[in-house]
């Protein structure tokens, strides 16, 4: 299913991006960055977000409870033009 219809993008595309990324994107703006465009009109950042959560699945709740995962996050890095920060 064609979710962003901008960059053309599926679903599929989506959660690809997510399992073959290091850093696990969290945001519709870091799976642009992982698939190499942008957000146009940003209508699918919503499903896109959505797409993340279902692909993460559990790893979604424990990063949250601070998995080997959540440590990527809590210093501020730069991966491509994106800055990661820890959430407040």
């Amino acid at each position: 299913m064609i979710v962003c219809s901008c960059n053309v993008l599926s679903d599929d595309d989506v959660r690809s991006a997510v399992s073959a990324s290091e850093l696990l994107p969290r945001n519709a703006k870091q799976i642009y960055g992982c698939l190499g465009c942008s957000a146009e009109c940003g209508r699918c950042a919503r499903t896109i977000k959505t797409i993340i959560d279902e692909a993460l699945g559990a790893c979604a709740e424990a990063c949250h409870a601070g998995c080997p995962h959540s440590q990527i996050v809590t210093h501020r890095h730069v991966v491509g033009e994106f800055a990661l920060e820890a959430a407040a």
